[in-house]
């Protein structure tokens, strides 16, 4: 069945009523957290993983997706209305954003940051629909050392990147690491660091991690970050759609934008803070009108805002098609899918289409949607931001603490909850980074188990994971990462 005859089937489970309801549901939490400055998608995702036991997995996963695209959408509001980014892609839309906000051009703002969202994330989903079921092919030909080798370089390259250094960065995945390797060994049946403990044979159960590092972890942090000082919100006048020469200087940024996000978005590490950077000094170099930067040039909304969406839909590339996350979010949604039994990568392709097919066919619905809810009720979502901050920090705590009981019925998950979110918090506070944690975390499993059978199947020898020319190039990659940086930092002194 080819990929369009495939992607029309999506449609059909995407539009059942029931499924058009939890993309609808997932839009408008999805924007709502998107406007509130301090709650992502990932910690979004993470609360709502305890509640979405009972739901099927593709009404859950279109309720993600539509999370994911729409706090791409609802980040760009508090940017622009408060100078204050709802989301960390938005930081960029905020330069020129507020200015223009400040000159009586808030409507064409938001405009072309909605407008410019639709255009990239509807672009950057058709690259997700041919390229996906491609890659997935492809990933047929790995072998179990190759598989090795793409975890190593997960690993490297995410610790590398993120964090203010490379030693926090790993500190932060071996933790990761150390508790993905709690619990009962599958195959000698020997249990490993549970200290004597009933309750971890099991393993440290991953819905606990996720809520600790973000509900409780993130929320302490912002909430010992809280200003009392309520952020100026400037009104949007009238409503003054885009004039001719509003589209004129903002097409090209939102195509550029979608060039920059996507293939960034797919690597791992890359995020969605590099292209927004990337986007904004690319329009500061090609604008004719570069004496409008930083007074409020429209170029600067419409690009950043185009890439931001765009690597939304790129990090579901490698997800979908390898199982491997590239974002806090993308290890979110990886350890969501392994709460339903499944492992994402090209046999999901075959054993599951009605959940791939009709989740990328949502990502185009719910772009539909969130262009409907963002463009007329502006000024509901910025009532939002009237909210008292302490009572929506205890409410987030609150909602996580049941959760979490509702899961499990635990008192030894509560305590280890709030046992690990002291420890994200601490981390937060000396800049230890939190995505390598969750990644090493979801992946180990899979990087043990492919050790292992490519050890075994090559009765011990170690060669077996340097025979393949695919994990050489992995681990030459992974070598790349860790040593690059600081052979150009000594050019540079020698220079």
């Amino acid at each position: 069945m080819d990929t369009l005859a495939l992607l029309f089937h999506g449609f059909e489970v995407a539009l059942t009523p029931t499924n058009l309801m939890w993309a609808f549901i997932g839009s408008v939490l999805g924007t709502a957290i998107g406007v509130l400055p301090g709650i992502g998608p990932a910690l979004t995702i993470a609360l709502l993983l305890p509640i979405t036991v009972s739901v099927g997995p593709v009404s859950a996963f279109i309720m993600f997706a539509g999370v994911l695209y729409g706090a791409m959408y609802g980040g760009s509001t508090t940017s622009i209305l408060i100078n204050t980014p709802g989301e960390a892609g938005s930081m960029m839309t905020a330069l020129e954003g507020n200015k223009m906000a400040r000159a009586g051009r808030g409507a064409a703002a938001l405009a072309t940051a909605a407008i410019g969202s639709f255009v990239a994330g509807t672009i950057a989903t058709l690259l997700l629909t041919f390229a996906a079921p491609v890659v997935a092919e492809l990933a047929f030909l790995l072998k179990p050392a190759d598989y090795f080798a793409l975890t190593v370089l997960a690993f490297t390259s995410v610790a590398v990147v993120m964090g203010a250094s490379r030693v926090r960065g790993f500190v932060s995945l071996f933790i990761g690491l150390a508790l993905g390797l709690v619990g009962i060994d599958g195959m000698t049946g020997q249990p490993r660091m549970t200290f004597g403990i009933a309750d971890l044979l099991d393993g440290v159960e991953l819905t606990v991690v996720l809520v600790s590092v973000f509900a409780v972890g993130e929320i302490l942090y912002v909430a010992s970050h809280y200003v009392h000082e309520q952020g100026e919100i400037v009104a949007v006048k009238g409503w003054t759609f885009m004039t001719r020469e509003d589209w004129r200087r903002s097409w090209r940024p939102w195509l550029r934008g979608t060039a920059l996000g996507f293939p960034i978005g797919t690597i791992p590490g890359g995020g969605s803070e590099i292209p927004t950077m990337l986007s904004y000094a690319v329009e500061r170099k090609l604008s004719r009108h570069k004496d409008e930067f930083g007074k409020g040039a429209i170029e600067g909304v419409a690009g950043p805002e185009a890439a931001n969406n765009a690597a939304a839909a790129g990090i579901l590339v490698p997800l979908l098609t390898l199982g491997l996350p590239t974002s806090a979010t993308a290890a979110i949604l990886l350890a969501a899918f392994q709460n339903y039994g499944l492992q994402p990568g090209p046999f999901l392709f075959s054993s599951n289409p009605e959940l791939i097919w009709g989740l990328i066919a949502s990502l185009y619905i719910g772009n539909v949607m969130l262009l409907v809810l963002n463009l007329p009720l502006v000024g509901i979502w910025v009532k939002l931001l009237q909210v008292p901050r302490p009572q929506l920090y205890a409410g987030i705590l609150v909602f996580a603490m049941i959760g979490i009981w509702g899961v499990s019925g635990s008192v030894f998950d509560l305590v280890l909850m709030a046992a690990l979110g002291a420890v994200s918090y601490a981390m937060r506070v000396y800049g230890f980074p939190i995505p390598p944690l969750l990644i090493g975390l979801i992946l180990v499993p899979l990087a043990e188990n492919q050790l292992r059978t490519a050890l075994a199947a090559a009765q011990g020898s170690v060669s077996v994971l340097f025979e393949t020319p695919i994990s050489i190039a992995f681990l030459a990659l992974a070598l790349l990462f860790l040593f690059a940086p600081m052979l150009l930092r000594r050019l540079r002194a020698a220079a």
